[in-house]
């Protein structure tokens, strides 16, 4: 009877958890360039950057907006969100908590991987 109790709440735990919440990291690294291969100044979410580098971004629902104060270089680039794969998994193996702990913690989203700021020759 115990070993059935003990399964019973792992079993449980394990449905209330999301794929993506366990997966993902609250923060998505993201790979930004420029067209020309300069070097750039900018901001996204408030937090100033310089690229070409990796830039650290909150995982949300909302679209980053990265806004560059370098001359000769678009004034800002939107990137929008995606929904990870990883919660359509969690859908089929976890079910409604599952998914729902996915969607509450706002890990269910993915941005683009790489990021492209146009800037002049």
């Amino acid at each position: 009877m115990n070993k059935l109790a003990i399964a019973a709440v792992m079993g449980t735990a394990l449905l209330m958890t999301g794929c993506a919440s366990i997966l993902n990291d609250k923060n998505q690294q993201i790979n930004v360039t420029s067209t020309n291969g300069k070097s750039f100044q900018g901001t996204v979410d408030g937090v100033p950057f310089t690229g070409p580098g990796v830039v650290s971004v909150a995982r949300q629902k909302s679209p980053k907006v990265f806004k560059v104060e370098t001359q000769g270089c678009a004034p800002q680039t939107s990137v929008d969100p995606s929904i990870d794969l990883k919660f359509w998994g969690n859908i089929i193996f976890g079910g409604l908590l599952g998914s729902t702990t996915d969607a509450s913690t706002e890990k269910m989203w993915k941005y683009s991987d790489n990021v492209t700021v146009t800037c002049a020759q």
